[in-house]
C-alpha cells in the first residue's frame, strides 16, 4: 500500500509568520518525511493578503500549494499574478470569470494530489456562492478523474460551517481543514468514510498576540469601540498545522496529527560597523 504524507499549515500572519515558515519548512519536511506541503498565505503580507513575491518565496521554500481566503484581493498586484501561478488558489466558490482557480492537481513522485479551497458565508465578506454545492461538484469531478488524495481548505468563520463541510465530504476527499479563525482546535479526527478533519489548523504568527496582532491595539478597540490600526505583533512565532498520511490509491486518511511548534524570533541582521 502506497501512502503520501501531507503537511497543511494554517494562516501565515505578517512578516514574522512568513519568515518563520520559510525558515522552518525544509526542516519540518526532513524531520517528518513529508511528500507534499500546503500553506494558507492570505495574511502573509502585513496581515492582509499576499503579494507575488511572497508567494514565490513560499513556493521556493517548499510549499507545493498556497491557499488564501477572504483577504485574497487585499494586495492589488496579486490580481494579475493569479493567471500565471496555478499553485496559488483563491476560494472555488467565487463567480465564474474571477481571476485564478479554486483547485489544482499536481503530479508528485507518488502520484497526483488535488487541493481545493472554498469559503464560508456566515459572518464573512464578501458572501460567495454556495460552498457546499461548489465543493461537492469539484470533489465528484476530481474523483471521476481517478485522483485519490484530495485536500480541502474550508475558510470560514463558524465551526458549524466547517464541520458540515467535513461531514458532507466524508468519503469523497482525504481531508478537510478549517482556516480563518487563527486558533488551532483540538478535534482532529478521521470520519467514518475515511476523511481526516480538523475544525481549524491555527495560524503561523506571533505567539504573544491576539490572532497575530498586537495585544494592546485589539484590547483598546474592544474597550473603546473606536477604530484603530492593528499592527502585527513581534516576538516568537507559533507554527500551527496538521499532518495527514493518505493512501494514494483510495485517498483514505490513515493518520492525522496536529502540529504546533514554537520558533524563536528571527533577529534582524546586525548593523554594519563604521568603515566595514
Amino acid at each position: 500500500m502506497s501512502t503520501i504524507r501531507i503537511l497543511f499549515l494554517g494562516d501565515i500572519v505578517g512578516e514574522p509568520g512568513r519568515k518563520a515558515v520559510i525558515r522552518q519548512l525544509p526542516l519540518i519536511k526532513q524531520e517528518e518525511a513529508l511528500d507534499f506541503i500546503i500553506v494558507n498565505g492570505e495574511n502573509s503580507a502585513g496581515g492582509k493578503g499576499i503579494t507575488p513575491k511572497i508567494a514565490i518565496d513560499l513556493l521556493r521554500a517548499g510549499a507545493a500549494v498556497i491557499t488564501t481566503g477572504d483577504h485574497v484581493w487585499d494586495q492589488q498586484e496579486i490580481v494579475d499574478y493569479f493567471p500565471t501561478e496555478p499553485r496559488l488558489l483563491r476560494p472555488l466558490n467565487y463567480p465564474e470569470g474571477t481571476p485564478g482557480n479554486g483547485s489544482v492537481v499536481l503530479e508528485t513522485a507518488k502520484g497526483r494530489v488535488a487541493v481545493m479551497q472554498v469559503q464560508g458565508r456566515s459572518f464573512i465578506q464578501p458572501p460567495l456562492e454556495n460552498p457546499y454545492l461548489a465543493a461537492g461538484r469539484e470533489a465528484e469531478r476530481l474523483r471521476a478523474e481517478g485522483i485519490g488524495p484530495i485536500i480541502v481548505d474550508m475558510h470560514a468563520e463558524t465551526t458549524s460551517e466547517k464541520i458540515a463541510m467535513g461531514r458532507m465530504l466524508d468519503g469523497m476527499v482525504s481531508a478537510v481543514f478549517g482556516t480563518h479563525t487563527h486558533v488551532q482546535t483540538a478535534d482532529e479526527t478521521i470520519f467514518p468514510g475515511g476523511t481526516g478533519y480538523l475544525t481549524d489548523a491555527g495560524m503561523c504568527g506571533p505567539e504573544e498576540s491576539i490572532l497575530g496582532r498586537t495585544i494592546e491595539s485589539v484590547v483598546w478597540r474592544f474597550k473603546t469601540g473606536l477604530p484603530t490600526r492593528f499592527p502585527i505583533a513581534k516576538g516568537d512565532v507559533r507554527l500551527c498545522g496538521v499532518i495527514v498520511e493518505v493512501e494514494v490509491e483510495t485517498g483514505a486518511c490513515l493518520e492525522i496529527r496536529r502540529v504546533s511548534r514554537r520558533v524563536s524570533e528571527i533577529a534582524p541582521p546586525a548593523a554594519a560597523a563604521p568603515n566595514e
